[in-house]
């Protein structure tokens, strides 16, 4: 059998290189003290299923009636911060395919991760919806057949708010975010490659002068956009990807009131090379993709860790041991849009003679936040990103103190719709000057 070409978007690229310190090209942002500023209360949590008690990644975790909210990382886990004027109200829990879950906030602890929460499952019935018998492989030729008429086939330009991190164990030892332009190609001509280049951004890094490991994450927003599975579906959505996969409609579930299919899929068992494994949300009246969540098989770990890691020093071995991604589009007049992705992946670290082996994981985040199909430019390529590019290298030429305002820390823990609501008044096209539209 032919072998498949892993679409390099997908997989999230790491240099590991040997160094003796690791270094600090930009100072840390500086808070803005406030002598009026009210005490925060933190809580932390773990979001689970409540039948296998398996981790719910991606969960929207919010203080009702209020702007402060978080999402659970590739652990289920949260953290979230929220002023003890809010203590009174409750936390609601959502999730794709849960019953929403609403805690009163006083009856949470505030003492580490000891406040497990647990969602139950509730699917649409299918025998509410549908009335003949429709088979999964069916499904997916419908989405694959009306992709020219559900995603758009002029360009776009969008602004977006791009985020990563990259955490030693519990510790944040880099952190990135910016806004970013992207020129957004159509899905359906020759002209189908996006581009994406850096408006404003910022970076935080920091790491003991013991540890011994340069840990970068290639690719940035570049590989945060070639997780559109409908403008790449090299991996998963194609004619010729299809037949490596096992398909099966396990339900129904709303998404922004619509009914969707979920279809989940999984590799052939006679396929041995790393492939994908997860649920597809096909809305039922246009068969366009909604949602996507999804994982890389890891049991291969020699090909597996293959496709991860560029350099490693050597007595050094990496093993990824979770691969978890999500795509997110958003519907409007008639036609499906480019709204979210999310790649969050955690590797273990092992170095011969040594006790202590450290866990790294890497997320890296995108949501659009403006689009216009009017004006539209394609940018130079001295502006471009690249899929070589190391985010946090590029971003420090864009660094501008005065345009977080208020908000110049870095807070890894605030979903990035909450950052997205804070700058909201800076993310216009009209803030670029005008010999640069």
């Amino acid at each position: 059998m032919k072998k498949l070409s892993i679409y390099p978007g997908i997989v999230l690229t790491i240099l590991l290189v040997l160094s003796t310190a690791f270094p600090v090209l930009a100072g840390k942002p500086k808070a803005t003290k406030n002598p009026d500023q009210q005490s925060i209360l933190v809580l932390r949590g773990r979001v689970v299923d409540k039948e296998t008690l398996q981790p719910l990644i991606f969960a929207s975790v919010a203080v009702k009636e209020t702007n402060v909210a978080t999402i659970t990382n590739i652990d289920g886990e949260f953290i979230i911060k929220i002023p003890e004027t809010e203590v009174s109200k409750n936390l609601e829990i959502t999730h794709i395919g849960y019953k929403n879950k609403v805690i009163p906030l006083i009856e949470l602890k505030d003492d580490g991760f000891r406040n497990i929460i647990t969602m139950e499952s509730a699917p649409v019935p299918l025998k509410e919806i549908i009335i003949k018998p429709i088979m999964p492989d069916e499904i997916i030729s419908k989405l694959l057949s009306s992709i020219s008429k559900n995603y758009p086939n002029i360009p776009n330009m969008m602004t977006a708010f791009y985020r990563e991190t990259i955490r030693k164990n519990r510790q944040y030892i880099s952190i990135g975010e910016a806004l970013v332009e992207i020129f957004k190609a159509p899905y359906q001509n020759d002209l189908r490659f996006d581009a994406t280049r850096i408006y404003k951004g910022r970076k935080n890094t920091d790491m003991a002068k013991s540890d011994t490991v340069l840990f970068k994450l290639q690719g940035g927003p570049v590989t945060a956009l070639e997780l559109d599975l409908i403008k790449n579906p090299e991996a998963i959505l194609t004619p010729e990807a299809i037949k490596y996969y096992d398909y099966r409609l396990t339900g129904m579930v709303e998404i922004d009131e619509r009914p969707n299919y979920i279809v989940e899929f999984s590799q052939k068992k006679d396929i041995t090379m790393p492939l994908f494994m997860g649920k597809l949300y096909i809305d039922t009246k246009t068969f366009a993709l909604s949602a996507a969540e999804f994982g890389l098989n890891l049991e291969n770990k020699e090909e597996a860790t293959a496709l991860f890691i560029k350099k490693k020093p050597l007595g050094m071995e990496v093993t990824p041991e979770v691969a978890s991604y999500m795509i997110k589009y958003r519907e409007q007049d008639g036609k499906w849009y480019f709204a979210y992705s999310r790649a969050e992946v955690r590797f273990k670290v092992n170095w011969k003679r040594k006790l202590f082996n450290p866990h790294y994981t890497t997320m890296s985040e995108i949501a659009v936040t403006d689009r216009t199909e009017e004006e539209v430019i394609k940018f130079a390529g001295k502006e471009k990103l690249r899929y070589t590019d190391i985010f946090l290298d590029e971003v420090s030429a864009f660094a501008d103190e005065n345009f977080w305002g208020e908000y110049n820390i870095i807070e890894p823990d605030q979903s990035i719709e909450q950052a997205i609501r804070r700058l909201a008044r800076k993310v216009k096209f009209s803030d670029r000057p005008p010999e640069e539209k």
